[in-house]
């Protein structure tokens, strides 16, 4: 009679693999999220860069920037009470208002607090102020 051999893993060597999988797992994690908040971060700034690029060209045609109440919503489509409609593109200024990588609108003050004009991103909170991640991004911290 042939004695049958068990092929497998014991308890206790799943165990110990589990463990180090969570070890590994924590390490990479906790090396890796202060990289992709710095990311957030700069996508949010190059969102403002388009959108301030934007805004430019609305201003060449216009003479002026839109207000707040056109908000930047007028940069992909014509608010109807401009200036010279002809020169508003038929695409618009943009393909696509973006939202900040934290998943909120960019808030648009014309006049603006900090500059000619502002576009802020609230950070992760989506609240005014705040440190770190939380912190506002805005076209005059650029």
């Amino acid at each position: 009679m042939k004695k049958l051999i068990k092929k497998g893993f014991t308890l206790l060597e799943l165990l110990i693999v589990i463990v180090i999988l969570g070890l590994l797992v924590s390490l990479v994690s906790v090396n890796f999220l202060p990289t992709l908040s710095n990311a957030y971060v700069e996508v949010a700034k190059q969102d403002i860069s388009r959108l301030q690029q934007a805004l430019v060209m609305f201003k060449i045609n216009e003479g002026k920037y839109p207000n707040s109440s056109q908000g930047l919503e007028s940069l992909k489509t014509n608010p109807g009470n401009l200036r010279n409609p002809s020169k508003y593109p038929n695409g618009g200024y943009i393909n696509k208002i973006p939202v900040d990588p934290w998943g909120n609108n960019y808030v648009y003050i014309f006049p603006g607090q900090n500059s000619e004009y502002d576009i802020v991103s609230l950070g992760a909170d989506g609240q005014p102020g705040g440190e770190g991640e939380n912190a506002d991004i805005g076209n005059w911290s650029q």
